[in-house]
């Protein structure tokens, strides 16, 4: 026993010091070794960033969150757009915008709203997502006291909710970037026909471990993919708005095998309608995600319980 002991020890010690070898070369911004020179940045940084949401605060008051969050669950569902929802896409926003946090340099994450300039909205892994940006655009001209950072992580957070997931104790508080040189280097968020040391090294960089990456990646219970975006085909579950743990049910107790197409590579069940994509399939081949991800299919509870901390683990990247 203690032989095995070591052995997934000396396992877990080697697959963290590989993702993290590939982790430190993701993009980052570079950045001076002096505390005092880095300090100074930031405090710079703070200043130019945050003038005009604190412009706003003083003239307009603090965001009235309560009615924002109202009239976010007021317009969610849509049964002309996609599979009647507008929630999936407004969780792949505030995801994608929190996603790009580094604890190497402390730049990127949820604060910023980064997707407002060029660099960042052309960034490949966000095609599509202008649709949720303009979607929101209604409720920040009607109260513009709020940051376009806050109105998109609350805008995923309440449609989670809205959806039958966990309740989540959100905060505000985010300030927007305001000029296109502020954003993160591109290349930061998942690359979904990668691998599970991929994984690690994207999530490690933020500051996540093993079981949070399984926890977060539960979050494709909602939406599809669409090839003019992804360039991915299909949904992962059948109740593609109701948030669960089908997701993991469906890696467990679905068959899954290449699909035959002039695609990427991905996989599909039996039927052809649901699919998988090789960062989904890392999560029960790799031996350390699978051991969570069968905690999730038998506990729907721990889950629910995981995902949420996780969650706002994300939403408050760079906060």
């Amino acid at each position: 026993m203690m032989k095995s002991i070591v052995a997934r020890s000396y396992r877990a010690r080697t697959v963290f010091a590989r993702a993290l070898r590939e982790a430190k070369s993701v993009p980052t911004v570079k950045a001076q070794r002096s505390d005092i020179v880095t300090v100074a940045a930031a405090a710079g940084a703070v200043a130019v960033t945050g003038s005009l949401g604190y412009y706003l605060t003083c003239v307009l008051g603090q965001p009235d969150y309560a009615s924002i969050r109202k009239e976010i669950e007021d317009i969610l569902e849509d049964l002309d757009y996609d599979d009647g929802s507008y929630g999936p896409i407004l969780v792949r926003l505030a995801w994608h915008n929190a996603g790009t946090y580094s604890t190497f340099d402390g730049t990127g994450g949820s604060s910023g709203a980064g997707m407002r300039f060029a660099p960042e909205a052309n960034d490949a892994a966000n095609a599509g997502l202008e649709v949720a940006r303009n979607f929101l655009e209604p409720i920040k001209a009607k109260h513009p006291e709020i940051s376009y950072s806050d109105l998109w992580s609350l805008a995923g957070t309440v449609a989670i909710e809205s959806m039958g997931g966990p309740t989540f104790k959100w905060k505000g508080g985010r300030k927007d970037i305001s000029d296109a040189k502020e954003c993160p280097p591109q290349g930061r968020l998942p690359d979904a026909s990668r691998g599970a040391d991929h994984l690690r090294a994207v999530f490690y960089r933020m500051g996540f471990n093993d079981q949070e990456i399984v926890a977060l990646s539960g979050a494709h219970v909602l939406g599809r993919c669409h090839p003019d975006r992804s360039g991915f085909k299909g949904p992962w579950v059948n109740s593609m708005t109701t948030f669960s743990n089908e997701y993991f049910r469906e890696l467990f107790e679905n068959t899954w095998t290449v699909k035959k197409w002039n695609g990427p590579l991905q996989y599909e069940d039996k039927s052809g309608n649901l699919m998988m994509l090789p960062t989904d399939m890392e999560i029960i081949k790799d031996p350390i995600f699978k051991v969570y991800a069968e905690k999730y299919y038998k506990d729907e509870e721990l889950f629910f319980n995981d995902f949420s901390k996780a969650w706002m683990k994300l939403q408050n990247l760079g906060l």
